[in-house]
C-alpha cells in the first residue's frame, strides 16, 4: 500500500512517562548543594524544551514548522526489509530496518535538533551550543541551527575529533565552530587536562564544557540524549515505523536498537509500548563500556562536572573514563532514566558485544544489504543476527525490526583499522 509522506510523519510526539510501570524518579539537586541545578536548567535550555522535559502528557503536538522541516529533510525515512541478509542467514525470520542514515546528517540525531533549534529561535535566542561524541549530534545541531539562523558551537570529544575529521568539516560547512574537548576554554576542560594533558575526552566532560560555555555566553544549550525530552522528540522514528509496518501487514515480535544515552532506542521502541506491544525489546551496547552489566541504578550526574541535576539511571559513574573505542557515540557513562527504569523492571532486555563481533556483523550487513552501518548501529545489527539465528533454531517465523540509526560512511578509518586487526 502506497502511503503519502504526510500520512506517515506523525502530528504528535509520543511521551513514555505516563505509560511507565511505576513513577519515574524525578531529577533532583544534590544534598547540601550550593546552588540549584534544576533552576540552572531555566538559564540554559529553551523554555518550551524545559517545559516538555517535565510534561506528563502522553502526546505532544509537533509544531507545523517543525513537521515541515521533518518532511524537508526526507522524513519519513524508509523502512526496508533486509531480504539478502535473511537469505544469507537462511533464517525464517523477516527482518525490517528503519534507515535513519537516509537523513542529510546521516543519523537520527536531526529529529531532536530541529525542534530545539526551532524553540530557541522562537524565544529570540541568537546562538546555541552542545557537545558531541561521534559527531552525529553535533552535525545535527549545526544543521538545525543553520536552518533557523542561529550561531552554533560544538564541543567534540577529542578521540572522535581526531578519528573523524570529516565530521568537523561538515559541521564547519553548516557554520558551526567545533572544539576538541577537553579544551582550555572552560573550567571543566581545564580540570580534565590538569589530570591528563592527553585526555581522550568523554561525553560527560564535553557536556560539562557545553553547559558552562552556554552560561558564560548567555546562549542556550541543546541536549542530544539521556533526558526524556530528547526521547520524546525521537519518537517520530517509532511512530513512523509502526505505521509503515502496519501498511505491510506486519506486527513485530522483536524490537532492537543500540544505546549510547538511549535516544535512538527509546525513540524507536517506546511508541510500540504505547501501542501495547507484546514484542521483546532488546537494548545493545559495547562490552568495552559495560553499563548494562556493571552499571548501578542510582542517582548520578549526567555530566562530568556535576552542573546538571542528578537523575536516577543505570550508570558507571560520572567520573568513569571510557576507553577510546571504535563507536564514539556509545562511550557515555549512563542510560536515560525511562529506559533504565524499564530495564530494572525487566521489560527491556540487554546485550553487550565486543569489537570483533561488531566488525563481523557490520561486514555481513554491508555485503548483503550494501549499507555500511555506523559502528554504533552495528551493535543492533549483531543482536539482529543473533535473534534471526535463534528463530532458525526454533523454527519460528518471527518478525524482527531494528533501528539502523546511522550510516558509517564517515567511520571508514575505524573500519579500516578493524579490517587490519581482525582480518581472518
Amino acid at each position: 500500500m502506497e502511503l503519502n509522506p504526510r500520512d506517515i510523519v506523525p502530528e504528535f510526539w509520543y511521551n513514555i512517562i505516563p505509560d511507565l510501570p511505576r513513577p519515574l524518579p524525578p531529577p533532583r539537586d544534590p544534598p547540601g548543594a550550593d546552588f540549584s541545578r534544576i533552576d540552572l536548567l531555566r538559564d540554559i535550555m529553551p523554555q518550551e524544551v524545559l517545559r516538555q522535559q517535565f510534561t506528563v502528557e502522553r502526546f505532544v503536538k509537533i509544531p507545523e514548522e517543525v513537521r515541515d522541516r521533518y518532511l524537508n529533510i526526507g522524513r519519513p525515512t524508509p523502512l526496508l526489509r533486509a531480504r539478502k541478509l535473511e537469505e544469507k542467514l537462511r533464517t525464517p525470520a523477516r527482518i525490517y530496518f528503519k534507515y535513519e542514515g537516509a537523513t542529510p546528517t546521516g543519523s537520527h540525531k536531526i529529529n531532536a535538533a530541529i525542534p530545539q533549534a526551532y524553540y530557541a529561535q522562537a524565544e529570540g535566542i541568537s546562538a546555541v551550543t552542545t557537545e558531541t561524541g561521534a559527531g552525529q549530534w553535533g552535525t545535527a545541531v549545526a544543521l538545525a541551527a543553520s536552518m533557523f539562523g542561529l550561531k552554533s558551537s560544538v564541543f567534540m570529544v577529542r578521540v572522535s575529533y581526531e578519528q573523524k575529521p570529516m565530521r568537523k568539516t561538515i559541521m564547519n560547512l553548516y557554520g558551526a565552530d567545533v572544539y576538541a574537548s577537553p579544551t582550555n576554554f572552560t573550567e571543566a576542560g581545564k580540570r580534565a587536562l590538569s589530570r591528563d594533558p592527553n585526555h581522550p575526552g568523554s561525553l560527560g566532560i564535553a557536556m560539562s564544557e557545553a553547559v558552562e560555555y552556554a552560561l558564560k555566553q548567555r546562549w542556550k544549550y541543546l541536549v542530544g540524549s539521556v533526558l526524556d525530552v530528547v526521547l520524546l522528540y525521537q519518537s517520530v522514528i517509532g511512530l513512523e515505523t509502526s505505521t509503515q509496518l502496519e501498511a505491510v501487514g506486519e506486527e513485530p515480535d522483536v524490537l532492537i536498537g543500540c544505546v549510547g544515552g538511549g535516544s535512538n532506542f527509546g525513540g524507536f521502541a517506546f511508541p510500540f509500548l504505547g501501542h501495547g506491544t507484546k514484542a521483546r525489546l532488546i537494548a545493545v551496547g559495547p562490552a568495552e563500556v559495560p553499563k548494562f552489566s556493571s552499571g548501578k541504578y542510582e542517582y548520578d550526574y549526567p555530566d562530568e562536572a556535576g552542573l546538571l541535576p542528578m537523575i536516577k539511571m543505570l550508570t558507571l559513574g560520572r567520573e568513569y573514563v571510557p576507553p577510546p573505542i571504535y563507536a564514539g557515540g556509545l562511550r557515555y557513562h549512563g542510560v536515560a532514566p525511562s529506559l533504565s527504569l524499564l530495564m530494572q523492571e525487566g521489560r527491556v532486555e540487554w546485550r553487550e558485544y565486543e569489537e570483533p563481533e561488531i566488525f563481523e556483523a557490520a561486514k555481513l550487513f554491508s555485503e548483503t544489504q550494501g549499507i555500511v552501518p555506523a559502528p554504533e548501529s552495528a551493535h543492533a545489527v549483531k543482536a539482529v543476527v543473533d535473534e534471526a539465528m535463534r528463530a532458525k533454531r526454533d523454527g519460528e517465523r518471527r518478525t524482527i525490526a531494528f533501528n539502523l540509526s546511522g550510516h558509517g560512511l564517515l567511520d571508514l578509518s575505524n573500519y579500516e583499522s578493524m579490517m587490519k586487526r581482525f582480518k581472518s
